[in-house]
């Protein structure tokens, strides 16, 4: 019988820490330094309006190009917003979204990882086949039951996340035990479901404002460590988001320097890949982040 949470680290493993590799459409990537993801959002509704290119396929190639050129080492294309009380969204729709945006990227930068941000199975798919190299999945798989077996069958990247309900009730969803040991209890049964689907590379995402109050956010993020013991990858998107702007009681359009304190405050406790509207700053805070570590 499979154990759900895996053993912990011991001296050993600190010292001489396994390489966290990537297998991406026949390469073998290595995550050996922290990777930061830019978000396009190709949609007319997303928390921060900075973040959004509708459609307007010029408008998108230039956006990409720009955080192509800060740094990006991955661009996460999104056609649906998360936000609490955003609009539905068919599938049709998503796809007529992210599909024409991941095909005309890909041409212009082949190099460049994309990856589609949906909980959808058939959107994962047809992403993934026109050209994106990674699923970014808010739900985990859990409001579509076909995503994981289809994640496997593409042997692609899947990111994780965790998150109670969806993004119209989640907020009421915040009552939790202890929060860390739930999460990474969570992680654990994704881990070992994500296996039996075929998923060979899996990357944990704790949801940071999925379901969490502020003051969990901020918990979660001073704690982040306790999650390396999952042995995968950490992906923390804080950007621009209401714990920085609440807490500092200014807009989202001014929270760039209260996101970029927080991104460093991830890679000291171990993120590994972040998800950001700024890549420029982001890229300067892991450059940062490097020298310290040298």
């Amino acid at each position: 019988m499979t154990e759900l949470f895996p053993k912990t680290l011991d001296s050993e493993d600190i010292l001489f820490p396994s390489k966290i590799t990537l297998r991406i459409k026949g390469k073998l990537l290595l995550l050996d330094r922290p990777w930061v993801m830019g978000i396009l959002n190709i949609t007319p509704d997303s928390f921060y309006p900075g973040s959004r290119v509708f459609k307007n396929l010029d408008v998108i190639l230039k956006k990409a190009e720009q955080m192509i050129q800060e740094g990006a080492d991955i661009l996460d294309i999104g056609g649906y917003s998360s936000r609490p009380g955003a609009d539905e969204v068919s599938i049709e729709e998503e796809l007529d979204r992210v599909l024409p945006a991941i095909s005309r990227i890909k041409e212009h930068f082949p190099e460049t990882l994309v990856s589609v941000d949906t909980f959808r199975a058939k959107v994962a798919e047809e992403s993934i086949n026109t050209g994106a190299d990674i699923v970014n999945d808010i739900s985990s798989g859990e409001l579509d039951p076909d995503m994981l077996a289809t994640v496997g069958k593409l042997e692609v990247p899947y990111i994780s996340m965790h998150m109670r309900g969806t993004p119209r009730d989640m907020q009421s969803l915040t009552d939790y035990r202890d929060i860390l040991s739930e999460i990474m209890y969570f992680f654990a049964k994704k881990k070992e479901e994500c296996r039996k689907a075929g998923i060979k590379d899996v990357i944990f995402d704790p949801g940071f404002g999925f379901a969490k109050t502020l003051e969990q956010n901020y918990w979660i993020l001073k704690n982040l460590s306790y999650f390396k013991t999952i042995q995968s990858p950490i992906l923390v998107g804080v950007s621009r988001k209401s714990m920085i702007y609440k807490t500092l009681e200014i807009p989202a359009e001014e929270a760039l320097n209260g996101t970029t304190a927080l991104n460093m405050v991830a890679l000291l406790n171990g993120a590994n890949i972040l998800r950001v509207h700024d890549v420029k700053e982001a890229k300067q805070t892991v450059s940062l982040f490097n020298k310290l570590q040298a």
